[in-house]
């Protein structure tokens, strides 16, 4: 697969794909978080997953559609590996350790979309930010993210006022710092505390599935 990679820069707020728009392409991420967002016919959204460098993005290409019904936008700026659809189907085909991987990883996907549904129902606010802020540095080579509180608000699909006061109350508890956009993760284990299971289920999933990433 190495001669047909391109690697590819993502900025901010890129979009990869848009929901109904047909994928060209699969990219696997190196630096950066892709999160996949539904967004309703009002124009509203709500992130159901997210993607760094222990996965992909555009699992439809080899699931059986060109299409899907999410749009995928980059949340924390890098760069991904970039494979064109007919050279991926290609890969997949022949049922060899890609193939493998791949439909793994998308087990670990549909697990995570599943219990964000779940958390975003029945845990609170200060819950989901946790969450959303765990797997997100674990997708990253440092602590700290660059994500305004309206780009938060839109991914949990809450309003931006309940995004501030969660914020307060995590960096009043002297868990995260929060300035000009900058949140930055100053006690990891206190937030895995005051997380719900969520974050658990979604994790030890991930590294039953797909031990050789957690290796690397």
């Amino acid at each position: 697969m190495r001669p047909d990679l391109e690697l590819v820069a993502m900025p901010l707020s890129w979009v990869l794909y848009e929901s109904g728009g047909q994928l060209k392409h699969i990219y696997f991420p190196v630096t950066g978080i892709v999160s996949l967002l539904y967004v309703t016919a009002g124009g509203a959204s709500s992130e159901i997953a997210l993607t760094g460098n222990e996965g992909l993005v555009g699992i439809s290409l080899f699931m059986g559609g060109e299409t899907t019904t999410n749009r995928a936008v980059v949340q924390c700026a890098g760069h991904a590996y970039r494979l064109a659809a007919s050279a991926l189907k290609r890969e997949f085909a022949l049922g060899g350790p890609f193939q493998e991987l791949a439909l793994r990883f998308t087990q670990t996907l549909m697990t995570q979309m599943a219990q964000t549904s779940v958390c975003n129902r029945h845990h609170t606010l200060d819950q989901q930010l946790c969450r959303w802020l765990l797997l997100s540095i674990d997708r990253l080579a440092g602590d700290e993210l660059i994500m305004t509180q309206e780009l938060i608000a839109n991914m949990l699909g809450v309003r931006r006022e309940g995004v501030t006061e969660a914020a307060g109350r995590l960096q009043q508890a002297g868990l995260i710092t929060y300035t000009r956009g900058r949140i930055k993760v100053l006690n990891r284990a206190a937030l895995e505390i005051r997380v719900c299971e969520c974050y658990a289920v979604v994790k030890v999933e991930f590294e039953r599935l797909m031990p050789q990433a957690m290796r690397a």
